[in-house]
């Protein structure tokens, strides 16, 4: 397996959108125009229709692996090691399906790449959990106006003829500015924001005033980096050649 470890430090513009990230996505070259999403995220398949060129996500192909992500990896340690551990969980288990449904060989013979990802929300080096109560969520969320919060993704791709695989890391870092009580409050009330890991929801309207900067992507923020996409199709290719 061909592993990368990926981080940028460029700055998008502050404005965390979905508009945003699918803009920003970056496009693939048309040889890579067979991918196969192991995800049921809506964002994921949104950005990869978008760094495909497609006008709508359902021309992207979902197939979703079945595997307990609690059970795999240490949430206490290296949140890199957690997300590269998870997402190749998921590969493994997609191939299995795919071959027990006698569908990996077709899917080979197609030139079709397995997507399989994971993301978790880090404050001072520590994975975040969905917040368990409006109280959990007004502490998390307080935090982040008083130092950055990241997102740790990674990307594992298979690609369904050789079986060969290439991996990587991607973070990003988001910079707030400290929200006023009242704001962290409605954020925390908002039990949208408490399905979200570590109570982190960048695109909600009420944050927008205070984002001030993004580290690395807003495309890796919602969810699939597409430059480490691009990255770890083009060492698939090489090594095919």
């Amino acid at each position: 397996m061909l592993t990368l470890q990926v981080a940028h430090a460029t700055h998008a513009p502050v404005a965390a959108t979905m508009d945003a990230a699918l803009r920003a996505a970056v496009r693939l070259p048309p040889q890579f125009s067979s991918l196969i999403l192991g995800s049921q995220s809506p964002s994921r398949r949104a950005l990869l229709a978008a760094a495909l060129g497609h006008g709508d996500a359902e021309q992207v192909e979902c197939i979703v692996p079945d595997i307990d992500e609690k059970a795999i990896g240490d949430r206490a340690s290296d949140p890199e090691r957690l997300v590269l551990a998870v997402a190749t969980a998921k590969a493994d288990a997609l191939v299995a399906r795919l071959a027990d449904e006698g569908r990996l060989s077709e899917l080979g013979r197609r030139g079709a790449v397995l997507v399989c990802g994971d993301q978790v929300v880090t404050y001072n080096g520590a994975v975040r959990e969905k917040p368990a109560d409006a109280d959990e969520a007004r502490a998390y969320i307080a935090d982040y106006g008083l130092a950055p919060c990241s997102t740790v993704g990674a990307l594992v791709l298979h690609d369904a003829a050789s079986g060969r695989r290439a991996s990587g890391v991607h973070v990003a870092h988001i910079h707030f500015d400290p929200f006023p009580p009242a704001v962290v409050d409605a954020l925390a009330a908002d039990p949208v924001c408490r399905r979200c890991a570590g109570g982190l929801m960048v695109e909600h309207p009420a944050c927008a005033p205070y984002l001030r900067q993004i580290d690395g992507g807003v495309d890796s923020v919602m969810g699939l980096s597409t430059r480490l996409l691009a990255t770890l199709l083009g060492s698939l290719s090489d090594g095919a050649s």
